[in-house]
């Protein structure tokens, strides 16, 4: 009887969260959110677990960056960046669980002092693999530092925190970031200058800094007047310690140019006969590696292409990802409604008032001229299919036309195979502006998505 009491009284001291995970000791927290140790009850693995307060975030206006957040983190899917496992709330809290990283910050290694050089290389290897996927996804991260750098138990580097990540429907008009984030110390300098800049070639600063810390010990820009740190970050003003190999001089020295315009891409880091010396993966395994960590998701994304972001139409009310279906398909059947109010689809279907065969013929002249090849073509439907290799194979796309009442047409896109992503772009710098002389009204841009065909 002894014993059923004690562990009547033990599960009772279990944090158990949603009856899936045990919560355990706290790992860490910021303003709005705490994270803990968690494990998974079915499976025993380890999680971390992400609570956030969303009476807080609402008060602090902070709730289209939780959102974008999760937007963030389920499209970069990589072996070097912590993935979202899953998302679940409640009424007053939102639930982000994730890859348990136990080797903590890279920070706490350079605390203790200089890396080696080789050691250096491999973390800066990982870390621009994984940054050049962030980018070919159209994300930003904008707070690349080594607190936000985590190694997992074989010492492989994980990047964390997307809180302040920027996908494309962010940029302005001028096709470029305005919003001040990042930690001043590792921030690009035209985003210091509070003008409109480039969120990948911010990145790549950042890459920079980290680089010469990683091999130095200490940050470059220093000074304890901080408008004396910032006017040697606007000039790029910085000296290398003597023990910086000729190769390191020469690569950082092409990653922090004051000038985003003259500063080295990616592509051409990963060129560079110091970056390429002991990679063992290339480029492209790289992206293939994160593919394949993503191919249950893209097959679950099949006929939701809500789940990838909706590129930029209007700089005064940018469309937002729709959030809530992606969150809600995460989350075990947890209804979170009261948290997203924008239930909008991306730009895949549109009304028409012109007849198929004009709709048709419309599809085909727009096909053509985006180098899409017509494979099928029926009275009601066309399919077609690009030219070029991506990332999962050429892009092939239907289009199908619905009559629902006298003189009114629906139309809609279905990604038949290839990369979500770009089936996306498809839909918003192909099809939208290739089919404007036709087109009534795109689903998502009537107040209520409802169109009456009797007007």
């Amino acid at each position: 009887m002894e014993g059923n009491r004690e562990g009547a009284a033990d599960a009772s001291r279990r944090h158990l969260l949603l009856g899936k995970y045990e919560m355990g000791r706290l790992l860490g927290q910021g303003t709005f959110a705490k994270v803990y140790y968690g494990k998974n009850l079915s499976s025993g693995e380890s999680v971390a677990i992400k609570v956030i307060n969303i009476d807080q975030v609402k008060k602090e206006g902070l709730m289209e960056q939780i959102k974008r957040e999760i937007c963030v983190m389920h499209l970069v899917r990589h072996p070097n960046i912590v993935q979202l496992k899953e998302v679940m709330a409640t009424k007053g809290k939102i639930f982000f669980v994730m890859e348990y990283v136990k080797g903590g910050e890279l920070f706490a290694k350079i605390y203790k002092g200089k890396l080696k050089e080789d050691v250096a290389k491999k973390y800066f290897q990982q870390l621009i693999s994984a940054v050049d996927f962030c980018h070919s996804r159209g994300v930003s991260h904008r707070d690349l530092k080594p607190e936000n750098l985590l190694l997992d138990e074989n010492g492989d580097l994980k990047i964390s925190d997307f809180g302040l990540s920027a996908l494309p429907e962010q940029l302005r008009n001028d096709g470029l970031l305005h919003t001040q984030c990042g930690t001043p110390a590792y921030v690009a300098p035209e985003v210091l200058r509070k003008k409109g800049y480039d969120g990948s070639k911010a990145d790549i600063w950042s890459c920079g800094i980290i680089l010469y810390v990683l091999l130095a010990g200490f940050l470059p820009f220093q000074d304890e007047n901080i408008m004396k740190m910032y006017r040697k970050v606007f000039q790029a003003e910085f000296e290398f310690p003597p023990w910086f190999s000729s190769e390191t001089k020469k690569l950082i020295s092409k990653l922090l140019v004051a000038d985003p315009e003259k500063r080295i891409t990616i592509p051409a880091i990963m060129e560079s006969a110091w970056f390429k010396k002991g990679f063992i993966i290339n480029r492209n395994n790289s992206i293939k590696a994160a593919e394949a960590a993503a191919e249950e998701e893209e097959e679950e994304e099949e006929g939701e292409e809500e789940s990838a972001v909706a590129l930029s139409r209007s700089e005064s009310s940018p469309p937002f990802f729709n959030a809530f279906e992606l969150i809600s398909s995460m989350s075990s059947g947890f209804d979170l409604s009261n948290l997203f109010e924008k239930k909008k689809k991306p730009g895949s279907i549109f009304t028409s008032r012109c007849t198929a065969s004009t709709i048709l013929a419309k599809i085909q002249s727009m096909a053509k001229g985006l180098k899409f090849k017509i494979v099928k073509s029926e009275e009601f439907k066309v399919k077609m299919q690009g030219t070029e290799q991506g990332r999962k194979g050429k892009l092939s796309v239907a289009a199908e036309i619905f009559e629902v009442a006298p003189e009114v047409a629906i139309v809609e896109f279905s990604k038949c195979s290839g990369d979500t992503f770009e089936y996306v772009k498809f839909c918003e710098e192909g099809a939208r502006p290739g089919l404007k002389d036709i087109v009534w009204t795109w689903q998502g841009d009537t107040d209520d998505g409802i169109i009456d065909v009797r007007r």
